[in-house]
């Protein structure tokens, strides 16, 4: 039994098989087990699409629209969204479990709004028009691009909480262990900025491009393949069966749709992620001041070190000479001096000894005016 076991689940990894999360646009949400050939025959897309959604693999994020499917890859949104459901891998993450209880809240209140919203204007009691309600995909695209926001928003603030006391402390005592602190949160901090940037980037490359917008309006372009009965009732007095198909097809395609909708959809969060990226930015330079900061004061050390060395070198030198004085008199040798009285012996002792003295504070005069040692 234990093999047979094994036997299947090898099977199943081999097929390719995932747990995906399942929201539907009723709000309807389940766990299923869904091999990668069901999934691209559900949702059109190639293989190398999921390939970007596979967490074995390392890709940057993403948001790609294609015929029938948006294929996001932020952080730890993994999903393929199409005009009816949106399909996410299953993961553990806290903010996947609140990602999904946002979008079932969107597609939720969405859902029960809209009746109403239609009663009032039929009635004509609204004195404002109601907002337009955006399609699925767009919703779930939104709570997507939301939940990354909100993840990287959260870790550059709980970054910020670490890093700026850890480095007003280093300012104050420079020490091994405060030193690792700040290393540690500087790689952090080159990490976080690199998601952010990466994200932001394809956020800003979706804004840059009007032709990946329009491939996004999955709802529109489903409904320009599956035409309304009520056109073509109205089109049968007037036009044969084969121009009520060819309009219903150029619906979507014959024009542009307004990708306004979107755009400021993508210009909103674009603009909190850019603030997320200021807000690294700034503590990039904290941390980049910071670091001229103790640099500067090792070089201050330095310098005193290296002006205390070429004192005592000084001294040193003008030690030796006085040594080389007191050899001389110490010389075995027969001189009219040492026949003389005693005061003369206290004052060439005296004479040597204020002679070196002399001779260290004029060498100490003169680094001072060459500018060799501190004021």
């Amino acid at each position: 039994m234990a093999e047979t076991a094994r036997g299947v689940r090898r099977k199943v990894m081999a097929m390719g098989v995932k747990s995906w999360m399942e929201v539907s646009d009723s709000g309807d949400s389940g766990l299923q087990d869904i091999d990668k050939h069901s999934i691209m025959r559900r949702t059109g897309l190639p293989a190398r699409d999921l390939r970007v959604l596979d967490p074995m693999l390392s890709h940057p994020s993403s948001i790609l629209g294609r015929d029938r499917a948006i294929v996001v890859n932020l952080e730890h949104i993994k999903a393929i969204i199409t005009a009816k459901q949106a399909l996410m891998i299953n993961s553990s993450n806290p903010f996947f479990l609140s990602f999904l209880q946002n979008l079932q809240g969107r597609i939720l209140s969405s859902t029960n709004e809209t009746p109403s919203q239609a009663k009032t204007a039929e009635a004509g009691k609204s004195v404002a028009s109601a907002p337009k309600q955006l399609p699925f995909e767009f919703r779930a695209l939104e709570a997507c691009i939301e939940s990354a926001c909100t993840c990287l928003e959260f870790e550059t603030r709980t970054l910020e909480e670490e890093a700026y006391p850890a480095l007003d402390e280093l300012t104050s005592q420079i020490s091994s262990l405060n030193l690792d602190r700040v290393r540690q949160i500087k790689n952090r901090l080159v990490a976080l900025s690199g998601r952010v940037q990466k994200v932001a980037d394809q956020i800003e490359q979706l804004l840059d491009d009007d032709n990946d917008m329009e491939e996004m309006y999955l709802t529109q372009k489903l409904d320009a393949r599956q035409p309304s009965s009520k056109e073509d009732n109205r089109s049968l007095e007037d036009d044969d069966e084969s121009d009520d198909s060819n309009s219903a097809k150029d619906k979507y395609y014959g024009s542009k749709p307004n990708v306004e909708e979107l755009e400021m959809l993508l210009e909103a969060y674009f603009a909190q992620i850019n603030g997320v990226s200021q807000k690294l930015s700034s503590l990039s330079e904290y941390v980049d001041d910071t670091e001229d900061y103790i640099n500067i004061n090792l070089d201050d050390k330095r310098n005193q070190l290296l002006q205390v060395a070429v004192i005592f070198n000084t001294l040193n030198m003008i030690i030796n000479a006085g040594i080389v004085v007191v050899g001389l008199f110490g010389m075995n040798i027969h001189i009219e001096l040492f026949d003389g009285q005693p005061h003369q012996f206290w004052s060439a002792t005296f004479g040597t000894s204020g002679g070196c003295i002399l001779l260290f504070l004029i060498s100490v005069w003169w680094g001072k005016k060459r500018y060799l040692l501190s004021q």
